[in-house]
């Protein structure tokens, strides 16, 4: 019996959670368009490959080349059709978005969650470290670790990586402190728990909220930060293309063909603004009381 009333009030707050993500959809028209235009985006990237669109064939007759039916979006200065690459270009900036942000929220947690967990020492030198990190302009630091590396995606995703996740461990160090002063945390210290477990098993889930939102601000930063790198000739080399480095690549032809420049930067502007909306429904999902406060 006591299995059963769960169960319900488990479905009773699916439910709840549904209905505030869709209340919020119907008040947000603009949510709904995050959510298609991410659909479209990932399902073209995944299936670029299958596409007639070839990124790579250069056709010097044809360079510079506006709006046409042969090639919707134009041609570069090698005659390339414009559209294969904005696609193409757009699977690298996804790519490097999930992994850079997994890198960094990975590392992020880690730290946050030891340095609330722990206290004490551990805590004020994991924060200093923090800190130290923080106090430097994120741009610069990344520009000069990127000098010393080779180009290149994997190069990208690495230092974006590893110099993006302070803000995490700062905001998942604060949910660590609230969540371990809980009395099943102070049990299973009480018990003996591993430290291991507890975080992996108890604090991390009970996190969630705060995490998946900073996971999805991540990745927008993430397709940010590539964009500038690339737009500062630090990111992505040919054959490869991203959207950043289509931006690079056009300043030198901005007289005669603006939409190279157009393109790229309405895609970025459009993908990063449905990451941040998207955050913001998966927020309502995960905590429903957020809604809730907002309705009255």
């Amino acid at each position: 019996m006591h299995m059963e009333t769960t169960k319900n009030r488990k479905k009773n707050n699916r439910q709840r959670r549904l209905d505030n993500v869709l209340s919020a959809l119907k008040n947000d028209k603009m949510s709904i368009f995050a959510i298609v235009w991410l659909i479209a985006l990932i399902a073209v990237s995944l299936l670029a490959p299958l596409l007639p669109l070839d990124p790579t064939t250069t056709n010097v007759t044809e360079m510079l080349q506006g709006f046409s039916s042969q090639h919707w979006f134009g041609t570069d200065e090698l005659g390339r059709d414009y559209l294969a690459r904005v696609v193409y270009g757009g699977r690298v900036s996804l790519l490097v978005g999930i992994l850079a942000m997994l890198a960094s929220a990975s590392i992020g947690i880690l730290v946050g969650t030891i340095a609330g967990y722990c206290g004490g020492i551990v805590d004020s030198i994991l924060m200093r470290l923090v800190d130290v990190l923080h106090s430097i302009p994120w741009l610069i630091l990344v520009t000069v670790v990127s000098l010393f590396m080779k180009r290149g995606i994997h190069s990208i995703i690495l230092v974006i990586g590893l110099f993006t996740w302070m803000g995490t461990a700062r905001l998942t160090r604060a949910e660590t402190l609230s969540i371990r002063e809980r009395e099943y945390i102070q049990y299973a210290q009480f018990m003996g728990v591993p430290m291991w477990r507890v975080i992996l098993f108890h604090i991390i889930p009970s996190a969630f909220p705060t995490i998946i939102i900073v996971a999805t601000t991540s990745i927008a930063d993430a397709i940010m930060t590539e964009s500038a790198l690339s737009f500062l000739g630090l990111g992505i080399v040919q054959p490869d293309t991203s959207w950043g480095s289509l931006l690079q690549r056009s300043q030198t032809y901005l007289q005669r063909s603006v939409h190279m420049a157009v393109l790229p930067g309405i895609l970025i502007i459009l993908t990063v603004f449905s990451f941040n909306k998207l955050g913001n429904l998966l927020r309502i999902y995960v905590e429903p009381r957020i809604s809730e406060g907002e309705r009255k």
